[in-house]
């Protein structure tokens, strides 16, 4: 097979202090997942690199360097890691914790935005707004100087004032909301509440997009969402398991942790511990035995066994991928895959 040619470069890496980002880019991934990752770990292997942190776990802005893999511990073997991963998965390292949320962090805020120039006719300007289902539109000379904002509530206030119709007396010009896009989110929450909006300046000085109170729904309720499903999983999960497995099938599947120290209680697994209490296919072959003893267990006769282990799984990378603060919002797809699952959990959990 040929080589890819963003592949052979990977040694071009070698020595530097890099973005996550840029590493993405020259392996052309848009997003993390376990397929990709494992692809740009790989051809960092190959090349006798690694990265330190791991850039699987870090901010897409965060930094890295790129090391020779021996300058950096030995890594553990492939069979640790399948004992370990799910307390790899739980606790995450110190970097993959989220970092501060900054304004430009926020897509609207960086998207462009639409603006008109002073000479602009206000009939124009409003005809611009209902098209384009704008509440706001900025009043601009080259994206640098703002003279004020048309909004529908500066309007009306012209017409209550009796004011002639011109963009001039239409506009909001005092006390206009505007900030850096590297000033911290929650510090801006409190304009955005008062006035609807903020404009955003980039790094280059001019506006680089505006941040609406609808974007920031829009933003935190996919942010958020996904998180709730999962918790209503892992709590189905739990009521299914703990209905029909004893104490020794739990502890069976808790190698993380010392035998002394484990409870054979359900609500101490972690997500990867399902798997190995339910996956008949595992490498393991005494945790693959004991896994047919429990679906049996369960008592799910037209539960079809292959795809719901291959539908468990995937919820796992997805939570995973929620877990280590990817940046970019869940895609529909998987957030279909997180309800469907849960609806089906709830047609068999007791």
């Amino acid at each position: 097979m040929t080589t890819r040619p963003h592949e052979r470069d990977a040694s071009s890496l070698k020595g530097r202090t890099v973005s996550v980002q840029e590493i993405l880019d020259l392996f052309q991934v848009r997003v993390r997942d376990h397929r990709s990752v494992h692809r740009i770990s790989q051809a960092l292997t190959d090349a006798g690199l690694t990265t330190l942190p791991d850039f699987a776990v870090c901010g897409l802005r965060s930094t890295v360097e790129v090391v020779p893999l021996t300058s950096v511990p030995a890594q553990r073997t492939p069979a640790d890691v399948d004992d370990e991963a799910d307390a790899t998965d739980e606790a995450l390292p110190s970097n993959a914790l989220p970092q501060r949320l900054l304004l430009g962090d926020i897509p609207s805020a960086r998207r462009g935005l639409v603006s008109v120039g002073p000479g602009t006719p206000l009939s124009q300007t409003t005809f611009l707004m209902r098209t384009k289902g704008l509440s706001q539109v900025p009043v601009t000379t080259g994206m640098a100087q703002v003279h004020g904002v048309v909004t529908w509530g500066s309007v009306a206030k012209m017409y209550e004032a009796g004011k002639p119709a011109t963009l001039d007396n239409a506009m909001e010009k005092d006390s206009l909301p505007v900030a850096d896009a590297r000033q911290e989110f929650f510090t801006a929450l409190p304009v955005i509440r008062e006035n609807g909006y903020l404009l955003v300046r980039g790094d280059d000085g001019c506006l680089s997009g505006i941040v609406t109170a609808a974007d920031i729904t829009e933003r935190f309720e996919g942010a958020a969402r996904p998180f709730f499903i999962v918790g209503e999983i892992e709590s189905l999960l739990r009521r299914c398991l703990g209905a029909a497995l004893d104490a020794e099938a739990v502890k069976a599947v808790q190698t993380n942790r010392k035998p002394e120290q484990r409870s054979g209680q359900v609500s101490d697994l972690m997500f990867g511990d399902y798997l190995k209490l339910l996956d008949g296919d595992q490498p393991k072959q005494s945790l693959a035995e004991r896994a047919d003893r429990n679906w049996e267990a369960l008592k799910w006769p037209n539960m079809p066994r292959e795809q719901f282990i291959a539908l468990l799984k995937r919820v796992k990378d997805i939570r995973n991928r929620i877990a280590h603060f990817d940046e970019k919002p869940l895609p529909q797809e998987m957030l279909d895959e997180l309800t469907t699952f849960a609806k089906v959990l709830r047609a068999f959990a007791p």
